[in-house]
C-alpha cells in the first residue's frame, strides 16, 4: 500500500477545508455512486465538493457512508436506501445529480425511477434541481426516453461529461447541451518520476474478452514484461470488482509462468494513494475510465484498454493509445502488440494537452455555481 504525498486531491480537500469556514449556509443532497469502493467515483465526489461555494454543508448519499465521512469530513445518507434519501431531501435546499450515468435503464429501470422520484421531489419542493457532469443513457426503452426528456426540461443547470450526451439531451432541452472533459481531468497534476518503474495494471472483468482473448492479452503482458524486466504491479481500482482478477484469470485461463513470477498484488484506499503508485510507474495500462484520468493527470505514461466507448473518447482527447477490446474479442490479435506497447514505456502524455482538458473540465465548476445561485 502506497501512503499519501500530499498534491493533487490531497491539496484540494485541504483547500475545501479552508473555505468551509465562510457564510454560505447552502445544504445540497449530492447524489452519486458514492461509498461504493470505486477509486473513481471517489475522485468525482472529491473535485465535486471541492466545487461547491466556500460554507457549504453538503450530503452526501453514499453506500459505504463510514468511509465516505472518514475521507471527505461530510454528513452522509445510505443511497441504497430510497426512504432515507426522500427524508435526507426534505432537509437539504438543492439536488445534485453528480457525475457518472445515473439517468439510464441498462442497469434497470427500478434505478431510473430512483433517480427521476428523487428530482420529482426536489421539484414539488421548488429547490433547484443540477446535473453535474452527467452521461444520458443508455435509454434502452421509449418510456425511459421520454421521462428523461421531460425531466431534463425542468432541470436548473446541467452538464454533460461527453458530446454525445449533450447531443442526445439537445432534443429535450434545446440550448442546455453544454458538455466538457471529464471533471477528473481537472485535478491537480502531480510529478512524475517513474523512468524505469514497474508496470501498473487496473484492469476488470469485461464480457469481451473469452478465455483465448485474456490469454492473448496475459501472452502480450508477459512478452512486455520479460522484455523490459520490470515487475508488473495489479491494482484493483474498484475494490470490489476487481480485486483477486489475477487469481481469477490463473485459475480460468493460466497466467504465463514468467508473468506469474513478476506480478505482485498491491492497494489504494483512495485515489490520491493511487495517483502515488502511477507517478512512480514506468507504464500504466488502465481499463477503468478514471484509473486513465489519474494516470495521465499523475505524468505517467499510460496506455487504454476500451471496455466502453467513453474509455476510447477520453484515450483521444489526451492523445493516448488505446485498444479496442471488442475489435480483440472479435478475433482482431497482433501477435506482436507488446512491441508497440514498449514504445510507450517511460514516455509521458504530453503535459499541455493533459493540462488543457482540465481547464476545458471547468466548465462543470460555472454549471454548479449557477444551479446553486
Amino acid at each position: 500500500m502506497y501512503g499519501d504525498r500530499g498534491g493533487g486531491l490531497t491539496a484540494m480537500r485541504a483547500s475545501r477545508g479552508r473555505e468551509r469556514a465562510g457564510a454560505t449556509r447552502l445544504r445540497p443532497l449530492l447524489c452519486g455512486y458514492y461509498g461504493e469502493h470505486n477509486l473513481g467515483d471517489d475522485a468525482l465526489l472529491a473535485v465535486l465538493l471541492e466545487q461547491l461555494p466556500p460554507g457549504t454543508r453538503p450530503l452526501v448519499s453514499a453506500h459505504d457512508g463510514r468511509e465516505v465521512r472518514q475521507r471527505h469530513g461530510v454528513a452522509t445518507c445510505p443511497r441504497r436506501n430510497p426512504r432515507a434519501m426522500a427524508r435526507a431531501l426534505l432537509r437539504c435546499d438543492a439536488l445534485v445529480l453528480g457525475g457518472g450515468s445515473l439517468l439510464q435503464d441498462s442497469s434497470s429501470l427500478q434505478s431510473l425511477f430512483y433517480y427521476l422520484m428523487l428530482m420529482a421531489l426536489a421539484r414539488l419542493r421548488r429547490i433547484p434541481v443540477i446535473l453535474w457532469a452527467q452521461g444520458y443513457g443508455p435509454l434502452h426503452r421509449p418510456l425511459s426516453r421520454r421521462l428523461v426528456g421531460g425531466a431534463l426540461g425542468q432541470v436548473s443547470a446541467v452538464s454533460w461529461r461527453d458530446a454525445t450526451s449533450a447531443a442526445a439531451a439537445e432534443r429535450w432541452r434545446p440550448g442546455a447541451s453544454r458538455w466538457a472533459p471529464d471533471p477528473v481531468w481537472s485535478v491537480p497534476a502531480g510529478s512524475w518520476n517513474g523512468r524505469g518503474g514497474d508496470i501498473v495494471i487496473c484492469w476488470r472483468d469485461t464480457s469481451h474478452l473469452d478465455r483465448a482473448g485474456w490469454r492473448w492479452l496475459l501472452d502480450q503482458l508477459d512478452a512486455l514484461a520479460a522484455a523490459s524486466d520490470r515487475a508488473v504491479l495489479w491494482l484493483p481500482f474498484h475494490r470490489d470488482q476487481d480485486s483477486g482478477l489475477a487469481e481469477r484469470l490463473e485459475a480460468s485461463v493460466g497466467i504465463p509462468a514468467g508473468l506469474q513470477r513478476r506480478s505482485r498484488s498491491v492497494s489504494a484506499d483512495s485515489p490520491e494513494q493511487a495517483m502515488d503508485l502511477f507517478q512512480r510507474a514506468g507504464l500504466v495500462l488502465a481499463m477503468r475510465l478514471h484509473a486513465l484520468i489519474l494516470a495521465a493527470v499523475s505524468g505517467a505514461p499510460v496506455l487504454a484498454f476500451s471496455y466502453d466507448p467513453k474509455v476510447q473518447v477520453a484515450a483521444a482527447a489526451a492523445a493516448i493509445p488505446s485498444l479496442d477490446l471488442a475489435q480483440v474479442g472479435s478475433g482482431s490479435r497482433d501477435p506482436d502488440l507488446w512491441m508497440r506497447w514498449q514504445r510507450q514505456l517511460d514516455a509521458p502524455p504530453d503535459p499541455a494537452r493533459i493540462r488543457g482538458l482540465g481547464q476545458a473540465a471547468e466548465l462543470h465548476r460555472r454549471c454548479l455555481l449557477q444551479g446553486l445561485e
